[in-house]
C-alpha cells in the first residue's frame, strides 16, 4: 500500500540526504532515464525509416483499391519494362507457404483470387529510386470483378464465405451460474464502439539484405522478431537460420508493428533482385495495412436486487474481425470473461462472436475486447443507478470484486484485486473548481478557447469507470522469455530478444542487475533473432516474463560472484549482500567492492523464466484462462456544452493498481500515455469506412487527440500489493488505464446531459441535452 510518513532531519540526515542526491538513480525503484532518451531528443536514434545499405532498391506495394473483389487478371509486363525497375513480384512468385498470420495462417502475402479488404496487397515493385517504384507500382494492370462488400458484422452470419474457412471465426457461450436467476430491477443497452487506429508516430520501414548462404537479413521495427523471422522463412521457402531479423528502432508499438505482410513482399523483392531493398510505408498504406481495435456492437441485460447487487448479467458481443483472423479469437476471449467487470456477479450468460467481413482488419491494440465491455458494463452501471437513485461510486462499491472472488469463467481472482480502495481513491479526491461565468476569465469552452458554445450553455459531470485486464497471454498459451547477463571489465551486458517498444523493458533491464549485482555500467544489447526467443511485446509480457529471465540470470551471476568470497571465509552466500556496489557480510568481517571482487573476472549465465500454466476456455466459456490481472479506477470530470454537443475532459482522477512501482517516472508516464489514448478512444479516434473503403487514411482526416485535448491527469493513487507469482510483484501498467478511461468520460457525459451515450467515439448528437 501506498503511504506517506514524515521524519525529523537532523544536519547529519541533511548531509547524506545531500549526497544520495548526487548519486545518480539506480537499482529498482529509482526512476533511472532511459538509456534512448537523449539520442532520440536529439533526434539521432535510427529508426528503420533512417537504414541504408550499398546499391540499394526502394520497393513500393500495388494495394486494391476495392474492399471485395474477384481478380480476373494481373498485368505486370508493362512495369517491368519501365526503365529502372529490377522486379515486379505478385503471388505467383511466393515460393512457399502464402498464407500467413499471427494466429491462424489465413491471410495471403499476395490477392490471388479474391480482394477481401481495401488496401490488400497485389503485387510489389524494386526499382533503383522510390518515385520509379511507385509509378511501377502504379503501372501493373489488374483487371477486377467488383463484388459486393460484407461490411455490417450482423448480416456475415448469413452472407456468402468470404473466405474458404467462412466468416465465423469463433464463438464464445459463457454459462454461469443459474439461467433462471432474475432480479427485482432489469436495465438493457444497446452499444456501439468504433474503429480505433494505433497511429504509429512512424509510419512502417523496412530493410531487407540478401544474404551469400541464399538467405536474407530483415532489419525491421519488429516487436516479435522470431515469430517474423519463422513466418517469413516459410513464405520464402527456406529454414529459419538462413533468415536473420534485427529489430531496428521502434517508433513506439500499440499493435501497429505486427502485421508480417509489411515484410514478406519486401524480403521477396532481395531474394529475387539480390540487392538490398528498402520499403518505407506513407502514411496512407500505414492506417491500410496493420490491425485496428475491433468495431463491436454489444447488448446487454443486468439484472440487480433492489440494494443494487448484481444478480444475472446477459449479454451478447459481435467483433469485426474485418478480412482475417490475426487476434481476433483471443480479443473475444478478453471480451467474453471481462464482460461483467471487475465486480461480482453470481450468474451470467455470455454469447460472443467474432467474424469476417470486408472492413479493414482487426487486431492487437492494448486492452484489445475488454475496451469494449468496460463502456457496456459502466454503462449499465450508470443506468442501475439512475433508476435507484443511488450515487453511481456507491453502487459500484457495493459490488466490487475482491480477491477470492469467482470470474463468470469460473476462475478464482488469485491475485490482489483493490478494486473497493482504488474506486473509494479517486471518489475521495478533491474536484477540480468550476469556471466562473464571468468575461474576464480566461478558461477552455468545450471545443477551445474560440469554440461556438456559451458559458450559459455548459454542465459539468462526474462519472466513473472501473477496468480491468489480463496480464500476458491466456488460455494456454506458453509465455516463456530466455536472457543472458554477462559480467565483464566491470560492467554487465543483458542479452534478451525483448523489444523495447517504449514500455521501458531496457531500462528495467538495467535497473534490475544494477540492484542484483551492484554494477553501475549496464547495457542491453541490441536485438536478434540469433538470440533466444523472448516473445512478443504486448500486455505488459516483458516486465513479468523478460524481467523475471533478467533477474534469475542475474542472481545466478551474483551467486558466481559470491561464492569464492564465502568459501573463503567459512560461509554461505546468503549471509553476503550487496549495496551501492559494495560487498559486506552479516557479521561485517567482510567488507569489499564489487569491482574488487569481479577482477580479472569474466561471469556468465542463461536463464528462462515461464509463468504458470493456464488452459482454454470450454464449450461452455469455464477455464482458469487468466495469469493474472490488473485493474484501474477512474473518476472523469468534463464540461458540456448541450446546445452544441462539444465535450471538454476538464480532469482525469486515476487510481490504478500497479503491484510494486520499478521506476516511478516510467510508471506515471505509461499510465499518463494509456489514459491518453483511451481519451481518443472516447471523443475522436474512428476510422470510417464506409462499404469497407476506409476514408481519410491520414492524420488530417484521422482526429488524434493532441496535447490541447488532453486533460489534466491526476494519479491520486497507486496501489502497491504486489502479485506473489510475478517476479518483482509488479503489473503491467499501460494497458488498464485505456479500457478504462473512455467508459469514465461517457459516464461523465450521460451525468452533464442525462443522455444514455451508448456509441463510442462519443457523437455532438449524443451530447445535446433534450
Amino acid at each position: 500500500m501506498t503511504t506517506e510518513a514524515t521524519t525529523a532531519t537532523t544536519p547529519a540526515t541533511a548531509d547524506r540526504q545531500a549526497a544520495a542526491a548526487e548519486q545518480p538513480p539506480r537499482g529498482i525503484g529509482a526512476s533511472l532515464p532511459s538509456a534512448e532518451s537523449r539520442v532520440k531528443t536529439e533526434g539521432t536514434f535510427p529508426y528503420a525509416a533512417d537504414l541504408w545499405a550499398e546499391g540499394l532498391l526502394w520497393a513500393a506495394v500495388l494495394r486494391s483499391p476495392h474492399a471485395h473483389a474477384r481478380i480476373v487478371s494481373i498485368d505486370t509486363s508493362h512495369a517491368l519494362e519501365m526503365p529502372g525497375v529490377r522486379a515486379v513480384v505478385t503471388h505467383e512468385d511466393v515460393p512457399g507457404e502464402p498464407l500467413h498470420g499471427r494466429r491462424t495462417p489465413d491471410r495471403p502475402v499476395f490477392a490471388s483470387d479474391v480482394v477481401r479488404h481495401h488496401g490488400e496487397p497485389i503485387a510489389a515493385v524494386a526499382a533503383d529510386h522510390p518515385d520509379t517504384a511507385r509509378m511501377a507500382a502504379a503501372a501493373v494492370i489488374v483487371e477486377y470483378e467488383v463484388l459486393e462488400p460484407v461490411t455490417d458484422p450482423e448480416k456475415a452470419f448469413e452472407a456468402e464465405p468470404l473466405h474458404p474457412d467462412g466468416n465465423l471465426i469463433r464463438h464464445i457461450p459463457l454459462r454461469h451460474g443459474d439461467p433462471e436467476a432474475a432480479g427485482e430491477l432489469v436495465v438493457e443497452g444497446l452499444y456501439r464502439i468504433g474503429r480505433q487506429d494505433p497511429a504509429p508516430i512512424g509510419a512502417e520501414a523496412g530493410l531487407a539484405v540478401p544474404r551469400p548462404d541464399g538467405g536474407v537479413e530483415l532489419y525491421i521495427a519488429s516487436t516479435d522478431p522470431h515469430a517474423d523471422r519463422d513466418r517469413a522463412a516459410a513464405c520464402f521457402d527456406i529454414t529459419p537460420d538462413r533468415v536473420k531479423v534485427v529489430v531496428t528502432g521502434v517508433p513506439g508499438a500499440t499493435a501497429d508493428r505486427e502485421d508480417a505482410g509489411f515484410q514478406l513482399p519486401l524480403g521477396l523483392l532481395a531474394l529475387r533482385t539480390g540487392c538490398p531493398v528498402k520499403l518505407t510505408a506513407t502514411r496512407e498504406e500505414s492506417f491500410l495495412s496493420h490491425a485496428h481495435r475491433h468495431p463491436t456492437l454489444l447488448r446487454y441485460r443486468h439484472h440487480a436486487d433492489a440494494e443494487g447487487r448484481l444478480v444475472k448479467v446477459e449479454a451478447q458481443i459481435l467483433l469485426d474481425a474485418g478480412a482475417y483472423a490475426d487476434t481476433s479469437s483471443e480479443a473475444l476471449a478478453a471480451a467474453v470473461s471481462f464482460a461483467c467487470g471487475p465486480y461480482v456477479v453470481p450468474n451470467a450468460f455470455i454469447e460472443g462472436w467474432a467474424v469476417r467481413t470486408n472492413n479493414p482488419p482487426s487486431g492487437h491494440v492494448r486492452g484489445e475486447g475488454a475496451l469494449q465491455v468496460c463502456a457496456a458494463y459502466e454503462a449499465q452501471m450508470d443506468k442501475i443507478a439512475k433508476k435507484l437513485g443511488v450515487d453511481p461510486a456507491e453502487l459500484r462499491l457495493r459490488n466490487a470484486m475482491a480477491t477470492g472472488d469467482i470470474l463468470p469463467t469460473g476462475q478464482t481472482v488469485t491475485c490482489p484485486a483493490p478494486v473497493a480502495e482504488l474506486l473509494a481513491a479517486v471518489r475521495d479526491a478533491p474536484l477540480p473548481e468550476l469556471p466562473k461565468d464571468t468575461p474576464e476569465d480566461e478558461w477552455l469552452l468545450p471545443g477551445g478557447p474560440e469554440g461556438a458554445g456559451e458559458p450559459s450553455a455548459v454542465r459539468r459531470g462526474v462519472g466513473y469507470g472501473l477496468g480491468m485486464v489480463q496480464l500476458l497471454g491466456a488460455e494456454g498459451t506458453d509465455e516463456v522469455s530466455t536472457a543472458t547477463v554477462k559480467v565483464h571489465d566491470g560492467g554487465a551486458t543483458v542479452i534478451c530478444a525483448a523489444v523495447e517498444t517504449g514500455q521501458g523493458f531496457t531500462t528495467l533491464a538495467r535497473q534490475i542487475v544494477q540492484e542484483t549485482l551492484g554494477i553501475e555500467d549496464v547495457r542491453v544489447a541490441p536485438v536478434d533473432t540469433d538470440q533466444p526467443p523472448a516473445g512478443p511485446s504486448c500486455r505488459g509480457r516483458h516486465t513479468w516474463v523478460s524481467g523475471g529471465a533478467v533477474e534469475r540470470a542475474a542472481k545466478m551471476v551474483r551467486t558466481q560472484l559470491l561464492q569464492p568470497l564465502a568459501h573463503k571465509f567459512g560461509m554461505s552466500t546468503e549471509l553476503l549482500q550487496i549495496t551501492d556496489g559494495k560487498i559486506t557480510s552479516y557479521d561485517g568481517v567482510l567488507s569489499t567492492t564489487v569491482t574488487e571482487a569481479l577482477e580479472g573476472k569474466e561471469l556468465w549465465a542463461t536463464a528462462q523464466c515461464r509463468p504458470h500454466p493456464t488452459e482454454p476456455l470450454d464449450e461452455a466459456g469455464q477455464g482458469d484462462a487468466f495469469v493474472g490481472m490488473a485493474f484501474c479506477a477512474i473518476r472523469a470530470v468534463v464540461d458540456v456544452d448541450i446546445e452544441i454537443g462539444a465535450v471538454r475532459v476538464v480532469e482525469l482522477a486515476v487510481a490504478q493498481d500497479v503491484g510494486r512501482i520499478l521506476n516511478p517516472a516510467q510508471l506515471k508516464a505509461r499510465i499518463e500515455a494509456g489514459v491518453t489514448q483511451g481519451v481518443g478512444a472516447a471523443l475522436t479516434e474512428n476510422l470510417r469506412t464506409p462499404r469497407g473503403l476506409v476514408r481519410h487514411p491520414d492524420l488530417t482526416g484521422y482526429a488524434l487527440p493532441t496535447a490541447l485535448d488532453t486533460p489534466d491527469i491526476r494519479i491520486v493513487k497507486l496501489v502497491e500489493e504486489r502479485d506473489v507469482v510475478a517476479p518483482f510483484g509488479a503489473k503491467a501498467a499501460s494497458a488498464v488505464p485505456v479500457v478504462t478511461s473512455p467508459a469514465a468520460i461517457a459516464s461523465a457525459v450521460r451525468a452533464a446531459t442525462g443522455r444514455p451515450v451508448n456509441r463510442l467515439p462519443i457523437r455532438p448528437q449524443a451530447a445535446v441535452a433534450t
